[in-house]
């Protein structure tokens, strides 16, 4: 029972101090700067209106049976 609570202790202690350790690493850290627009960029247009089309038939299929489930 003592090591059960030794252990939880120490955990507890481990979780409090591990933002403090981290807040203070962050400070060290400096941005590289940036030479080049990214490759990856541009079509995004098309996807936007891939997924509005498809959220659209979506709702259309799903509201389109009017039936009644019960008889």
């Amino acid at each position: 029972m003592r090591l059960k609570t030794v252990s939880l202790v120490a955990a507890a202690a481990a979780l409090s101090t591990a933002p403090l350790a981290a807040s203070a690493a962050n400070s060290v850290r400096a941005s590289a700067p940036v030479s080049d627009e990214s490759e990856m960029g541009g079509g995004s247009q098309l996807l936007v209106l891939a997924a509005v089309a498809a959220v659209i038939v979506g709702g259309i299929l799903l509201t389109e049976d009017d039936e009644p489930l019960s008889a």
